[in-house]
């Protein structure tokens, strides 16, 4: 299809993400959530205009470059600067919420690949690791409501955490590092860890962000590991398609494995994570677009309950192994 065909729906996207980061500026909400909420309420445009291949244009390549850029946010060095206890204490708390998501589902009645979703979101990075999980989960009808629907319920569910998490981690007089281990290890997006951390002190939040940091690097082994299930045909269903390895993470382990080795300007880095993250902001929107209001006010309080037990989980994990760190 012609550049041309996209750039009416490309354009909406962009205009919707500027006022969501305009929004976010002035009212302190996360701009991934204005984002949505505005996409949302604009999705007619997705429905009866042309910006329709614009916008999904947005919602599925964009939002895998903005994906693939978030490998220069992470070092190598990380990984080894927290040690190995909490870096396994990381590993175990996103493997066991990802399970708990696949049993979850299954015990509420929803889609094995909405559990795998949902876990993956809480457990790892929020509304990018949704988004980077999605773009490899196969094509179904729902996929769009799913994904709409674990980006709203992690983003609010992490605002919520990142004013409590604090109280509780002062209420059971945890140690300035545990409290940075259980901030960064627990809370969904890494706008909301860095607003905890440093809402308790600037070397707290200096620890959180790279103990979060360590759980989006886990971000792309999580995603091979979901394509190499998939390649077994973990999912039965007709719709299940063997995928390959997409582009985006060649490119995130790529530029993780640059920004490990070569020091690099950090105008480089500053820029390349501003335009990242405007790439998922913008993405976001589309997806907000692309969304049917009605089918998402239809799936019920299951979704919502699955999200909550998964983050109850991951935050209960820390707090009971944080003495043994």
């Amino acid at each position: 299809m012609h550049i041309k065909n996209k750039l009416p729906g490309i354009s909406i996207s962009v205009i919707v993400g500027l006022a969501a980061l305009f929004l976010s500026e002035h009212y302190g909400a996360p701009a991934m959530l204005f984002a949505l909420l505005l996409g949302i309420a604009m999705s007619f445009l997705y429905e009866s205009t042309q910006c329709k291949e614009g916008i999904e244009f947005t919602a599925k390549h964009i939002l895998r470059v903005g994906v693939g850029l978030l490998g220069l946010r992470i070092a190598f060095g990380d990984l080894a600067a927290l040690g190995w206890q909490t870096a396994l204490l990381l590993v175990v708390a996103i493997t066991s919420t990802i399970g708990l998501g696949l049993v979850l589902a299954k015990a509420l009645g929803l889609q094995k690949r909405f559990g795998v979703l949902t876990g993956g979101a809480v457990g790892i990075c929020g509304a990018s690791a949704a988004m980077a999980i999605a773009a490899v989960l196969p094509d179904c009808k729902d996929k769009d409501r799913n994904t709409l629907l674990t980006i709203v319920g992690v983003t609010s569910l992490s605002t919520v955490a990142m004013v409590l998490y604090p109280i509780i981690a002062e209420m059971l007089n945890l140690s300035p590092t545990h409290t940075s281990i259980f901030l960064g290890g627990t809370i969904h997006d890494v706008a909301q860890v860095v607003g905890a951390g440093y809402s308790v002190s600037e070397q707290t939040g200096d620890l959180a962000t790279v103990t979060k940091l360590v759980r989006v690097a886990l971000l792309m082994p999580v995603v091979v590991c979901i394509l190499l299930v998939l390649r077994m045909n973990f999912d039965k269903s007709s719709e299940a398609k063997p995928p390959g390895i997409p582009a985006f993470l060649i490119a995130f382990v790529v530029l993780m494995t640059l920004n490990s080795l070569l020091n690099l300007p950090e105008a480089l880095i500053e820029g390349a994570t501003e335009f990242s993250r405007f790439a998922l902001v913008i993405s976001i929107a589309a997806i907000g677009m692309k969304s049917n209001l009605q089918k998402l006010l239809e799936v019920g309080f299951k979704p919502v309950l699955l999200l909550v037990l998964e983050t109850l989980w991951i935050a209960g994990l820390i707090l009971v192994c944080l003495p043994y760190i």
